[in-house]
């Protein structure tokens, strides 16, 4: 059993969602071996029918009070690019893939996400590009983040976001 657990935090991510059931990314999980996928849909207002997934087991839900256990499970996470999802995954030490909203604006996330893909802590994509990225990807290249250094971070996130 492999499971993908997808976190779209307390976001609306709709397009996130209805891209991890599309045939393309559907076949991807099912070639690389994965057999469950645990959608966190959010505040979301598309929620994917059981039998959109033919070959996966899935789950689908909002919010829970912590999804500490759907982390450890996980063998991917594949999350939105916010900093709190991004960190707790990365602190969880699981591969990380971000899917990064193309459509916000000002998007500081995607400089997160491409700061933390040049040190090797995770792979990020957008919505049309993760058929591709889950077929290409090499897990095995991340490095472990190091946690327990929050001025480290504040200071890697202030750069970031354009604060120094």
């Amino acid at each position: 059993m492999k499971t993908v657990f997808v976190t779209v935090g307390t976001t609306c991510f709709d397009d996130l969602i209805s891209t991890m059931i599309s045939a393309d990314v559907v076949k991807a999980l099912l070639d690389r071996g994965y057999t469950d996928v645990i959608l966190q849909i959010g505040r979301g207002l598309f929620v994917p029918e059981p039998q959109s997934c033919p070959g996966l087991r899935f789950e689908v839900f909002r919010f829970k009070e912590s999804i500490a256990e759907n982390l450890q499970s996980a063998d991917l996470v594949i999350s939105h690019a916010g900093a709190g999802s991004c960190l707790e995954a990365l602190g969880a030490e699981k591969h990380l893939l971000v899917v990064v909203n193309d459509k916000l604006m000002d998007n500081h996330q995607l400089e997160l996400a491409k700061q933390l893909q040049a040190d090797s802590h995770l792979l990020y994509c957008t919505c049309s590009t993760l058929p591709q990225t889950l077929r290409n990807m090499d897990l095995t290249a991340l490095l472990p983040f190091q946690p327990g250094q929050p001025q480290k971070f504040a200071r890697f996130m202030d750069k970031a976001v354009g604060l120094v």
